[in-house]
């Protein structure tokens, strides 16, 4: 279809924002919009430095005859500062606090507006990982886990606490909560994995990381490569902590003072800064 510079311009942002992580021909969108490949080549420039100036990601672009762009998503530190604020007043309320220390998330978690944006962030810090799945654990985690994904185009494989028929062979292993010591099962399919695949573990919250270490295991049961961690929550006084180099959003601090909690944050801006300063 033949389009003005205009309307092109907001097709191909649409479309590389629906694409991320994938290499996009020239040749395509030059058949898409029957127009000369010199004149994509343009319009990309112009795309290239609006996101750039928004912050909103970068493109690259590869040469050859198999080349083309790609649309690597990122969030700025002054979106992500704002993220976390906001999220931080909501996690805040006193009733939101749980017996055994654990936060009730599950709306945050679940309104689209909050998790495609913590998706994107926790994105923004691996962007530079070449990644071939996220990993989560069942159930909270999983609308965590495919808001990452899907900025990174890669599938969400789920760890779960028992087998399931449908699912067909199974590798299981044994692993010790951090917080109460105990043996605990986790279950992933044969199929989930390759070999060699480098994983992106996240999750919704974590205290002394018995399930992510955990979920490491798995991975090098798989023959895997563990290529980053990351968690919303984590519980700051839960010491010491059975994993490191992990990325976290949030912090919870309960005083001793029953009912009382603070939420500070996690160290996301650090990650998030190398990863900016990476790409400079």
């Amino acid at each position: 279809m033949k389009l003005k510079r205009s309307s092109r311009l907001v097709d191909m942002t649409e479309y590389l924002l629906r694409h991320p992580h994938q290499v996009i021909p020239l040749s395509y969108f030059s058949e898409r919009y029957a127009s000369a490949k010199s004149s994509i080549s343009e319009d990309l420039t112009i795309i290239k430095e609006n996101f750039e100036t928004q912050e909103i990601g970068r493109l690259q672009t590869q040469a050859g005859a198999t080349g083309g762009v790609c649309y690597m998503p990122s969030m700025g530190r002054t979106e992500a500062a704002q993220l976390l604020s906001d999220l931080r007043e909501q996690m805040t309320q006193e009733d939101r606090l749980l017996p055994g220390g654990y936060l009730y998330m599950t709306d945050i978690l679940g309104k689209p507006e909050y998790i495609n944006a913590i998706g994107r962030l926790i994105a923004s810090v691996f962007s530079d990982k070449q990644l071939d799945a996220v990993m989560t654990m069942e159930t909270k985690g999983i609308p965590l886990a495919y808001a990452v994904a899907s900025q990174c185009s890669v599938p969400v494989v789920v760890v779960r606490r028992s087998s399931k028929v449908t699912e067909g062979s199974t590798v299981s292993i044994n692993y010790i909560s951090g917080s109460s010591k105990r043996i605990q099962t986790m279950v992933l399919p044969r199929r989930s994995l390759h070999e060699h695949a480098r994983v992106l573990i996240v999750d919704d919250f974590m205290k002394a990381g018995g399930t992510m270490k955990g979920m490491m295991n798995m991975i090098k049961e798989f023959g895997g490569e563990v290529a980053g961690m990351a968690v919303f929550v984590e519980k700051k006084d839960e010491v010491p902590k059975l994993v490191d180099q992990y990325v976290s959003l949030l912090k919870l601090s309960i005083p001793e003072q029953e009912g009382m909690l603070t939420i500070e944050n996690g160290n996301v801006d650090e990650w998030l800064s190398k990863s900016l300063l990476s790409h400079k």
